[in-house]
């Protein structure tokens, strides 16, 4: 069971990391100290809502199996 698991947290994994990519567009080494403070507020419309939303299931179901493996491991 534990090897199930453990495939699919990597699995699940890659697809984190994938989402929250695509997730950063434009943003520059700046954005990471907070020296981009130009930037403006907008709401999350079409295909960047469905990612977010996307990115915010894959880490539930991440944690979730998470706490699956080592219960079961």
């Amino acid at each position: 069971m534990t090897n199930y698991l453990d495939i699919a947290l990597i699995i699940i994994s890659i697809a984190l990391i994938a989402s929250v990519i695509f997730q950063n567009k434009g943003v520059g080494l700046g954005g990471l100290t907070g020296a981009d403070s130009s930037q403006v507020f907008s709401a999350r419309r079409g295909l960047e809502k469905t990612i977010f939303l996307i990115t915010i299931g894959l880490a539930v179901v991440f944690v979730l199996i998470t706490l699956a493996a080592v219960a079961f491991g």
